[in-house]
């Protein structure tokens, strides 16, 4: 065994040690909200429609397969908390953040993101044990997305008061490639860092 993999090791245990703390789980909430609030600027306005196409909801997959139902569900009630207070965390919008986003047009599919992400980590880590953690991660992540979604238009039409055709058209169709994409990088990180730090 060489030196460098005998320093490694203690260090690796010790911050696996800080993270399962209360201050270390903390920190490791704040940065998952810095992460999904970095992804939301990733944002592509489309003419059609007033929601985005982001960067988020990969973010948001992420958090849940990282930290489980129960820690990544609070983190996205603490994302959505910094949001509402105004801070610059939600997408570039028209309606300039804050409450006026979180329950406007796009709001359906913020407010979701508390039980998408409880759903892809629950789903994966009730997988695991019967499945690789590729296959689990894909089911548990592509179900996420399907509540992601079912949200999302729900409040479309209650917001904009379109039909249905007319919300499959402005908030669901032209997302689904991204969005399939999107799960299937969530659920490749997943099964390569699981194999490495065993999360």
């Amino acid at each position: 065994m060489s030196t460098a993999s005998i320093t490694t090791a203690p260090q690796s245990s010790s911050l696996a040690a800080f993270a399962a703390t209360i201050p270390g789980r903390i920190l490791v909430g704040l940065a998952a909200t810095a992460v999904v609030a970095a992804a939301a600027h990733v944002a592509f306005p489309l003419p059609f429609t007033p929601v985005p196409f982001t960067l988020q909801p990969l973010a948001v997959l992420g958090v849940g397969l990282a930290l489980g139902p129960f820690d990544a569900f609070f983190v996205m009630l603490a994302y959505l908390a910094e949001g509402a207070c105004g801070l610059p965390v939600f997408a570039p919008s028209a309606l300039g953040g804050g409450m006026a986003q979180l329950l406007g047009p796009s709001g359906g599919f913020l407010m979701s993101y508390p039980l998408v992400t409880a759903l892809a980590g629950g789903i994966t880590r009730r997988l695991r044990s019967i499945s690789p953690a590729f296959v689990a991660a894909l089911v548990a992540c592509t179900a996420a997305i399907i509540l992601l979604f079912v949200s999302g238009a729900s409040w479309f039409i209650h917001y904009t008061h379109h039909s249905f055709y007319a919300t499959w058209i402005g908030a669901v169709a032209p997302f689904l490639p991204g969005e399939a994409v999107k799960v299937l990088a969530a659920a490749g990180i997943y099964s390569t860092l699981s194999r490495r730090s065993r999360i």
